[in-house]
């Protein structure tokens, strides 16, 4: 019981110390990898300073460690429920710091802009002075950098390229303030947009239905709310909307896709999109993949259907890394997250 009491006393970094000190060395690097660098420093004081402590104290420390993680049940992180609690601490400045959290992965703004397609990053750059483009290419991975460039204007990425040849060192306070502009202007933005709304989670999920299920449960969401049906169907990508691929996109998906997966795919596909398909093969390999499908037979829908959730599924995938772009019912390119 003293021992308890004892824990009770010792301050938070104490007991994380605690903890960190009866850990493996490997176990204890990746803890601090997750962490920031103030919360090491923290930590790190107080290992330093923590002296010896009797087993029973270390015990007493973990059992409290324990009881409070057993005690909360299941966990479920969502950043509506990390925003409300971030609202009662924070107040005003949650906003930011949601905006920071709901933006691309990264300790840094230039490791955040290292996680932004560089179609993204292009298309704000293209409009700010070539100058300010060259300090902030000269700041992210050269691979990531070579992106962008190949994604900007060419007269644009020639000036550029010049100016970082001849860039010196860029003075602190310039460089604060592109941090400053990147951060209000373009990053800021980006959370806004990337945050989901659950229309978009309900279109992948009737994504994943087969035909008869998705026109079973569209046609009953019609009926008790079309608003919504209508938002759902706008934002679900179908085999179909694979006709928006630009050639090398085309290319790319059918380097993934399985020939068996592609031949039973096209069977129920429009005229329009296998010709965009064969277009994008070479003359071999087209008349391979129309001798299968011909070998194939009459096929049963439901593998069709499956077929082609697949390859969508495929698309989505390629899409989110970055590999490939599918262009909105607008006729304007839209990355799929």
């Amino acid at each position: 019981m003293a021992e308890a009491k004892a824990g009770r006393s010792l301050t938070g970094p104490q007991k994380a110390a605690v903890l960190m000190l009866a850990l493996k060395e490997e176990h204890v690097v990746k803890l601090f990898s997750k962490m920031d660098e103030e919360e090491i420093k923290e930590i790190s004081v107080a290992m330093a300073n923590l002296g010896k402590m009797d087993s029973d104290l270390v015990e007493a420390v973990f059992s409290e460690f324990v009881t409070r993680l057993s005690s909360t049940g299941s966990l479920v992180g969502t950043y509506e429920g990390t925003e409300r609690i971030l609202r009662q601490a924070l107040g005003e400045k949650a906003g930011n710091m949601m905006e920071e959290l709901r933006g691309p992965a990264g300790r840094t703004l230039w490791d955040k802009l290292g996680n932004v397609n560089e179609t993204l990053l292009a298309s704000y750059l293209k409009n700010e002075y070539p100058q300010t483009v060259a300090v902030v290419l000269s700041k992210i991975k050269p691979d990531h950098a070579a992106r962008v460039l190949a994604a900007l204007p060419e007269e644009t990425s020639i000036e550029v390229i010049n100016r970082m040849l001849n860039m010196e060192g860029v003075r602190k306070e310039v460089l604060e303030a592109i941090e400053t502009t990147l951060r209000n202007e373009f990053m800021s933005n980006l959370a806004r947009t990337t945050r989901r709304d659950p229309h978009e989670s309900m279109a992948e999920v009737f994504n994943n239905f087969d035909r008869a299920t998705e026109t079973k449960f569209m046609g009953a969401l019609e009926e008790s709310n079309r608003d919504s049906a209508e938002r759902i169907k706008a934002l679900m990508l179908t085999f179909e909307d694979l006709a928006k691929l630009d050639p090398s996109s085309v290319q790319t998906l059918l380097r993934t896709v399985e020939k068996g997966k592609l031949g039973l795919a096209l069977k129920g596909a429009s005229e329009g999109l296998r010709d965009l398909v064969f277009s994008n093969m070479s003359e071999r390999a087209g008349k391979i993949m129309r001798e299968d499908m011909e070998q194939m037979g009459p096929v049963r829908l439901r593998d069709v259907d499956e077929a082609q959730a697949e390859m969508v599924r495929i698309a989505k995938d390629l899409a989110a890394k970055g590999e490939i772009i599918i262009a909105d019912s607008k006729g304007e390119d839209e990355l799929i997250y």
